[in-house]
């Protein structure tokens, strides 16, 4: 097993003054780190028998993709407003950097299907709640939100679960 941990780069000052950013490419970069991600997230979500990833724009999205890959499903994507072509369903999705609106395609979700949600990174928790209020709203059972990182000091899983106390919060690597 690799150090996935000591892989990550801190950015200082990015994408504002204040911040610093977790810059998880080297994982991306490095196929051995790649595929131990993948293995699991794969490990997790399949413990919630999944028949459907949605992920997050747009770090989430590598790794929602190759997970739904792993696991033989379909994807959907969970975006920023304004970015999908067809009929899409909206939600206020407020982050620590500004107030947006999360949407994804209608028929991106069937009624009672089971979904695990991917997210690169939790932060403040925000756009989890997010992600899952859309789910939900699209018809489907959220049964896992899954992320590579978890920044611990900003509280964000137990903001989640405060939310949404039925779906399981895991974090691979912990800050």
């Amino acid at each position: 097993m690799m150090d996935l941990k000591s892989m990550i780069v801190d950015v200082p000052d990015f994408p504002k003054p204040g911040v610093v950013f977790k810059d998880l490419t080297p994982i991306i970069q490095e196929a051995a780190a790649f595929n131990q991600v993948i293995d699991e997230l794969a490990t997790i979500a399949r413990k919630y028998s999944p028949e459907r990833v949605a992920a997050i724009e747009s770090r989430g999205f590598i790794f929602g993709a190759a997970l739904a890959r792993e696991l033989k499903l379909g994807f959907s994507l969970i975006r920023k407003k304004g970015k999908l072509p067809r009929k899409t369903l909206s939600i206020l999705a407020p982050n620590e950097y500004a107030v947006e609106y999360f949407e994804a395609h209608v028929d991106s979700v069937k009624p009672g299907e089971r979904v695990v949600i991917i997210d690169d990174l939790i932060a403040t928790g925000s756009s989890g709640v997010s992600a899952i209020e859309l789910v939900q709203e699209l018809g489907g059972k959220v049964v896992a939100f899954e992320a590579v990182v978890e920044l611990t000091f900003l509280e964000g899983v137990k903001k989640i679960n405060e939310a949404h106390p039925g779906v399981p919060v895991y974090s691979l690597i912990k800050f």
